[in-house]
């Protein structure tokens, strides 16, 4: 259904204009201008020609109906257009105007009713508020931007059309930078990046995907979408907007602890989508996607004519995990034997200043055929001496026999321009300095490693979710949406995560039996629906070893509670089991509002929101992705046992963390939890749940 954007047969600019200021007149211009070979019709019931191409004064005048139609008219008419557009049987409209959602209410009610129209017609919709659509290949430049881009095989998406004229214009200053086709998302009340994807996947004329994108509203999709596309294709998005100027009010520490960016970031890991942090990330990335074969392993060799570059080189691989390759002794040999004797023959091979196209040359000849180097980088500073433009001939023809990716680095301006224009005749990207060609290949291994990680499958557990839903609906029946450790204790229940032996006490006398009951030493803990951080007030009393400690500590507990929080509902104290040290862990989940469950892993205990040593991933995920959460934090040394004591019964924490998925996943209407602690105890002695509260959607 896409192919009427990008390969229609006919276009309609509906509002082209002889003015030459107006938008309606730049549209037509550039689909002229772009050499598109199908019908064109200006639509202007007061114009009898523009730009030699006849008027119409109607889309039901059209000798053909085209495949596409182009919007450029005041937003007060767009609806009506839209309508006309729908009965003349158009599949695609792109609507230029602007005055929709971005102008407040009113906008948003007019823009829905033009999808509606749309939508009643099967018709497809990209804007309203865009630049336009351009295909290089087909070739058709239906935007207002100025000039069409050169052809290549870069497909962009962005969700700023002012972004997309600087990117456009740049692809016009030169050929290094190719697009296939160009998109600008506008409002996106229609076709989004997860459209455009599925499309983009199967295009023949496309080698990577980027996006510049201010916000995914189909979150999941987006994911479910990108998680087949990466298989194909590498796609790579840069995304504005994830700082928070202010947290909102949240009652777990997972929600204090979430946000946008982790939400983000683990999304786009999770669906093998790579992350440009900056424009110029997203462009270095791209180029070398475009123009060379995939990194199949992390072994680089440098070749350079100066030291300091290639050490600085050397250090931005090692600080991405790559690794300098480790040459073959008869590669060496070879280099030493051909190399003056104050060269490097190791890697970095430095082929020193005074270096000419010959000697570059028979290094990278010989450093390409080496079976331990998985990838290159050329570096060269303009010496003396330095035959710049025949070296990059030669880098140039190098890369071209061998299944490797080349990267260059010819540093500086004005001597190096021609070499970096014959660089990129053959396809080689060059990077102003050797840190960005390092981020570069780092990319490269981290969409092969996407790429490659198997299939994710999602485990179910048995669980008792009725005994969920009859407890949830009593809460709400109570007017409340938070629940405690007293009652979230069920629920742990249900999904089998184990949890202490524990009594509700709803007196001190009643307190003292349970604790007998269980075996000293015991836990006392406020039960409140209203108290969700209990250790804030004083609610908690660990190693209680005697009915008068227990008697003396109910006391103590309930008259805090109603001391600090003097509205809150008292239902006494909970007594528990005293349970050995371990590892206090943290398990939890906030709903983010475009990917929904969050879930976050790290270490847990009354320092988590101190330390924020957690890491997240969307629910549901699978074992693979569990097991790696165990691995991100940066207490992870902690979980393999320190200064002789055993490592924890991983294996149990990734279970908790799975059975956390699909709760999470099977009551949309959680909205934020927390297990902390989760105590983890050494290998095939399980974990336990000390600690459980939960906030409902209100």
């Amino acid at each position: 259904m896409l192919d009427a954007f990008f390969k229609p047969n006919a276009v309609a600019v509906v509002g082209a204009s002889r003015d030459p200021d107006k938008l309606g007149y730049s549209v037509l211009a550039n689909i002229v201008e772009s050499r598109f070979t199908g019908g064109v019709y200006p639509i202007n019931p007061k114009a009898d020609k523009i730009l030699g191409f006849r008027c119409y004064p109607d889309l039901q005048s059209l000798p053909e109906t085209p495949d596409l139609a182009v919007i450029v008219i005041p937003y007060q008419h767009v609806p009506v257009a839209v309508e006309e557009i729908g009965q003349a049987g158009i599949k695609a409209v792109v609507v230029i105007s602007a005055g929709f959602r971005e102008v407040g209410l009113e906008g948003l009610e007019r823009e829905l009713e033009v999808l509606q129209i749309a939508k009643s017609y099967g018709m497809r919709l990209i804007g309203p508020n865009c630049l336009g659509v351009i295909d290089t290949h087909t070739p058709i430049n239906a935007t207002f931007a100025a000039g069409t881009p050169h052809s290549g095989s870069i497909a962009f998406m962005s969700q700023s059309g002012a972004l997309g004229t600087a990117i456009l214009d740049m692809s016009l200053a030169g050929k290094r930078l190719g697009l296939s086709k160009f998109v600008s998302l506008g409002n996106k009340v229609d076709v989004a990046e997860a459209d455009l994807l599925r499309y983009l996947a199967n295009d023949e004329t496309t080698k990577v995907i980027l996006a510049y994108s201010e916000g995914l509203p189909d979150g999941q999709e987006f994911m479910e979408v990108a998680r087949e596309v990466t298989r194909k294709k590498p796609v790579i998005v840069v995304k504005s907007g994830t700082t928070q100027s202010g947290q909102k009010a949240v009652s777990s520490h997972t929600g204090s602890l979430a946000g946008a960016e982790q939400a983000y970031k683990a999304a786009f890991y999770q669906s093998g989508v790579l992350r440009a942090e900056t424009m110029q990330d997203l462009f270095d990335y791209a180029l070398a996607f475009a123009y060379q074969p995939l990194l199949h392993g992390t072994r680089i060799a440098i070749v350079t004519n100066a030291g300091g570059p290639g050490i600085l080189a050397t250090d931005a691989l090692e600080k991405r995990g790559l690794e300098l390759a480790r040459l073959e002794n008869e590669t060496k040999q070879t280099l030493e034997a051909f190399l003056p004797g104050a060269a490097s023959a190791a890697n970095p091979v430095d082929v020193l200043g005074d270096a000419k196209n010959d000697r570059y040359q028979y290094a990278l000849e010989k450093v390409a055929t080496d079976p331990n180097v998985d990838g290159i980088l050329v570096i060269l500073t303009p010496q003396a001496m330095t035959e710049i433009e025949m070296t990059a001939h030669a880098v140039g023809q190098l890369s071209q026999k061998f299944d490797k990716p080349i990267l260059a680095s010819f540093m500086g301006e004005h001597r190096i321009e021609p070499a970096v224009d014959i660089l990129a005749e053959y396809g080689v990207p060059n990077y102003d300095f050797p840190e960005r060609a390092a981020a570069a290949f780092a990319a490269m291994r981290d969409y092969r490693e996407a790429r490659d990680f198997p299939a994710r499958t999602v485990s179910r557990f048995e669980s008792d979710t009725e005994k969920i839903k009859s407890l949830f609906l009593k809460v709400r029946n109570e007017g409340r949406v938070s629940l405690g450790d007293a009652e979230s204790r069920g629920i742990l229940e249900a999904y089998n995560i184990r949890i202490p032996q524990s009594v509700l006490a709803p007196n001190a006398a009643a307190a003292v039996e349970a604790a007998g009951q269980i075996g000293y030493p015991v836990v006392l803990k406020i039960a409140s629906p209203d108290i969700l951080h209990k250790t804030d007030i004083g609610g908690v009393k660990v190693g209680l070893n005697s009915a008068s400690d227990v008697r003396d500590a109910f006391e103590l507990i309930t008259y805090r509670a109603q001391r600090y929080v003097p509205d809150a509902r008292i239902w006494g104290c909970l007594v528990q089991e005293m349970v050995p040290k371990g590892i206090e862990l943290l398990v939890g989940m906030s709903r983010d509002p475009q990917f929904g469950p969050l879930v976050t892993f790290g270490l847990g205990g009354i320092y988590v929101e101190a330390l924020k040593d957690v890491t997240f991933r969307v629910a549901p995920f699978g074992r693979r992705d569990a097991e790696d959460m165990l691995t991100e934090i940066r207490g992870r040394s902690l979980l393999e046992g320190v200064r002789g004591e055993p490592p924890i019964d991983k294996a149990a924490v990734v279970e908790t963390l799975l059975q956390m998925s699909q709760l999470v996943t099977d009551f949309p209407e959680i909205v934020e939890m927390d297990i902390n602690p989760l105590v983890a105890y050494e290998a095939g002695q399980g974990v336990l749940a000390l600690d459980m509260r939960l906030v409902l959607k209100s």
